[in-house]
């Protein structure tokens, strides 16, 4: 099974476009860990924002789409995406893989911890910092997949994750490097 994450996309449907051609294209399903469409009161307008067109190509993918929401999602983006937008967590199980995704801005690392523990999460999935973050503490696996099109990180790089078979990877958008995998 190959699961897509994605967070922080922030209305940027050119980047939306590269990440599914390129890597999302034969996913099972697509994690999305908030932050859909609205570019944000704290973030420059980026040159490709086009919330309008990004919510047409998540409404029209072939592929099954799951989101958490994010801080600048709001009821008007329920209002145009045709998928529902999960507070304050999305629970999937996948191949035995308890999953739980969530858009982390509320919680503290302590707190994500916690909740992984107590819903006996494999994977446990943030987005919100646009800084891409793979780590597995006491078997459990917590993920931040950065954002595509709004990086924060010191190099500037969009990434993603993959999940596929029995491990994550962060990926560079650009040139598909792997930056990092954990091992489930």
């Amino acid at each position: 099974m190959k699961i897509g994450i994605i967070s922080d996309t922030h209305g940027c449907a050119e980047t939306w476009v590269k990440v599914f051609d390129k890597f999302f294209y034969d996913a099972d399903f697509i994690i999305h860990a908030g932050d859909v469409l609205y570019h944000g009161p704290r973030n420059d307008i980026p040159a490709e924002y086009n919330p309008k067109q990004l919510a047409e190509l998540i409404n029209s993918s072939t592929i099954p789409i799951i989101v958490s929401c994010g801080n600048c999602d709001a009821e008007v983006d329920s209002m145009v995406l045709d998928i529902p937008i999960q507070s304050p967590y999305c629970h999937i199980m996948a191949n035995n893989f308890r999953i739980i995704a969530t858009h982390g801005h509320k919680l503290s690392i302590d707190e994500q911890q916690m909740i992984a523990s107590k819903y006996k999460a494999s994977l446990f999935i943030t987005g919100h910092t646009h800084i891409a973050n793979l780590a597995k503490i006491n078997g459990i696996i917590f993920l931040n997949p950065g954002s595509p099109s709004m990086s924060k990180r010191a190099d500037g790089r969009g990434t993603i994750a993959i999940l596929d078979d029995g491990s994550v990877s962060l990926i560079d958008i650009e040139n598909g490097e792997v930056l990092q995998t954990e091992l489930l």
